[in-house]
């Protein structure tokens, strides 16, 4: 009856999440966006102490539910190793801790986080793994899947569903998310959750939180005949059924050796909280000592992320539009000395800080505006560039989503008069003097009347009109450097603000 519960509810998130990354329209976050903002590690990032207190109550009391029920990447690992385990009578073994490579990485990754080394913490975060899988690996068929009905659609004379443009946003992005499929699933295949248990900082935390809870699989010597079938079916490679052992470190409460058990020896438990590695007092001595290990790294990864929070100061469908003036090219984009970060994200030092890389926010941009960085001190995390729309000032969609605190809520006013960077001119790229031909498709765009046509001949009101930008009343959206007919470059483009600031 446990295994089904746990079964049930890991379906529900998995599923849920998961739809969180396919669902292009934005239409599920308001009712289930609260699932990405409970991961434990967005959580620590965006110092959500409400979650943090939660998740580590949950642990002490249940065990490990968070790997086996909520965290995605985990759940997937299940999905794999069920494959992995397909007519195989009995498909694990047991295998001893490898407690100095669990402890290094957590290591590595307060290192990462205190000295804000974006790339590591992004790699290692179980939650924003599985979003880059989910973005990079699944949204292109479900949009395929979605185009397909739209088709279908259309010669019914039915709108329920519409195309959408399938484009890949980085190629290094989708070989990391590739290679993450490849490395995770290997393991999965050989020996159930090995990833989890040796290389993911959050079950090396959580692990060490759950030597402590109240209630624990434990084995009854009495009753137990040592046929090994629980430890034959643990996914965690945590049972030592020789020693009537458990490592309640990598026990991640599946339930499934209570479920193989024939003569009732194995059970989920309640009992006074003891961090001895098993039901014996065996190798209490050591196991102690890296309690100790993890409970001070892990520490210190909480209290790096309070002092980032106390670093940082915080301060449609769309037509391609060329103006008749100049040959469709697919637009490049502009060489920025600051890269463009969304407003929220307050600036780039935060998001940098903060941004776990799971692509939320890019699968749920609806202008194509955010794509994911190339750049290595930025590799992965969220840029904006303008080549297939602009950030209207009206969408506030990747700020209701982000679980990390990289970008912040804002209401439709407050980023309507955010200033994220300022329209750059480029006088040998504008058509006027170029061609000799008047445009003035920046003006006519621009959301905050902050491009103006002057004579391009001071004093002739007779010559061509070129743009002239008030950087004061300028916000970044990028609707002059979208909608500018130059190609393949647009003769105005947005300089990115390092730290963004109110207008």
């Amino acid at each position: 009856m446990l295994k089904k519960i746990r079964i049930t509810l890991a379906i529900i998130f998995f599923g849920l999440i998961t739809l969180l990354f396919l669902d292009f329209r934005g239409t599920l976050h308001a009712w289930f966006g609260w699932m990405a903002k409970i991961q434990f590690l967005p959580a620590v990032l965006a110092l959500n102490v409400g979650i943090i207190i939660l998740l580590v109550l949950l642990t002490l009391l249940l065990g490990r539910v968070y790997c086996s029920v909520i965290c995605p990447l985990g759940i997937f690992q299940d999905i794999v190793a069920r494959i992995g385990k397909w007519k195989k009578k009995l498909p694990y073994n047991f295998s001893p801790a490898k407690s100095w490579l669990r402890y290094s990485v957590l290591g590595l990754v307060v290192v990462a986080i205190i000295f804000s080394v974006s790339i590591i913490v992004s790699l290692l975060d179980p939650y924003g793994a599985y979003g880059r899988i989910a973005n990079n690996l699944f949204l292109p068929l479900w949009q395929w899947g979605n185009n397909f009905l739209a088709v279908i659609a259309e010669r019914t004379g039915s709108y329920a569903f519409y195309n959408t443009d399938v484009w890949m946003k980085s190629l290094l992005t989708f070989i990391v998310a590739v290679a993450t499929v490849f490395v995770v699933s290997f393991l999965a295949l050989r020996n159930g959750r090995t990833y989890c248990n040796t290389i993911c900082p959050v079950g090396t935390v959580l692990g060490f939180l759950s030597r402590f809870s109240f209630f624990k699989i434990r084995i009854d010597e009495q009753k137990c005949n040592n046929c090994k079938i629980c430890e034959r079916h643990c996914k965690a490679a945590c049972i030592n059924s020789k020693e009537f052992e458990i490592d309640y470190s990598r026990c991640v409460s599946c339930m499934n050796c209570i479920n193989k058990c024939n003569r009732d020896a194995v059970g989920y438990k309640f009992g006074i909280p003891n961090p001895v590695f098993s039901t014996s007092i065996k190798n209490k001595k050591s196991e102690i000592n890296e309690g100790r290990k993890g409970f001070l790294l892990a520490t210190m990864a909480f209290a790096a992320s309070a002092l980032e929070a106390q670093i940082i100061i915080p301060p449609a469908t769309d037509v391609k539009v060329d103006g008749g003036l100049a040959d469709i090219l697919d637009k490049e984009a502009p060489t920025r000395l600051t890269p463009l970060t969304p407003a929220g994200s307050l600036s780039a030092r935060n998001m940098n800080r903060r941004c776990t890389a799971c692509q939320l926010c890019v699968s749920v941009c609806p202008n194509d505006v955010l794509r994911p960085s190339s750049s290595l001190k930025t590799f992965m995390q969220p840029v904006m560039s303008f080549e297939r729309g602009y950030c209207r000032p009206e969408c506030v969609k990747c700020s209701e989503i982000c679980p990390s605190g990289a970008i912040n809520k804002i209401c439709i006013e407050e980023k309507s008069s955010t200033q994220i960077g300022h329209a750059v001119w480029v006088r040998e790229r504008c058509i006027p003097l170029r061609d000799g031909q008047q445009c003035n498709n920046c003006e006519h765009h621009c959301p905050t009347n902050a491009i103006v046509m002057v004579s391009s001949v001071p004093g002739d009101e007779n010559a061509l009109k070129i743009p002239a930008v008030n950087e004061a009343l300028c916000i970044g959206c990028g609707a002059c450097e979208y909608l500018c007919p130059s190609r393949p470059i647009s003769a105005i483009y947005v300089e990115g603000h390092q730290i963004h600031s109110i207008i």
